[in-house]
């Protein structure tokens, strides 16, 4: 939906509005999940697993990330759109399907009664 329209708004460059049609739909994805990934990490930080928090985000984008974008971008010749592909799936998606795992595996009744003894 209007995706081959938006370039027009920034340039009249056929490049530029190619370009911005093509990473359209990856900004999508990046706006959706990073809607909802801040929130599934403040609830992690907010229950006392910062430093989990911080392995999780660090190994996604470092382990997962980086070499998957790189890999997409470079290897496969995919240019930004592998880069960009590479850092969504690795990092960011995967750090928030870690994050969902551990919400909802937690026992939130052993987390309040832990946190009323305090």
């Amino acid at each position: 939906f209007l995706h081959d329209q938006i370039g027009w708004i920034f340039s009249s460059s056929e490049t530029v509005i190619k370009a911005v049609t093509d990473l359209s739909i990856l900004l999508a994805f990046t706006i959706l999940l990073n809607s909802v990934q801040p929130v599934l990490s403040g609830v992690a930080i907010g229950s006392g697993w910062q430093s989990f928090v911080a392995y999780i985000n660090l190994g996604c984008y470092y382990f997962i990330g980086l070499p998957l974008g790189f890999v997409m971008g470079w290897i496969f010749k995919s240019g930004v759109k592998g880069i960009w592909t590479g850092m969504i799936f690795g990092g960011t998606a995967m750090q928030t399907l870690i994050l969902i795992f551990i919400v909802m595996r937690c026992d939130w009744e052993k987390e309040v009664v832990q946190f009323l003894l305090l």
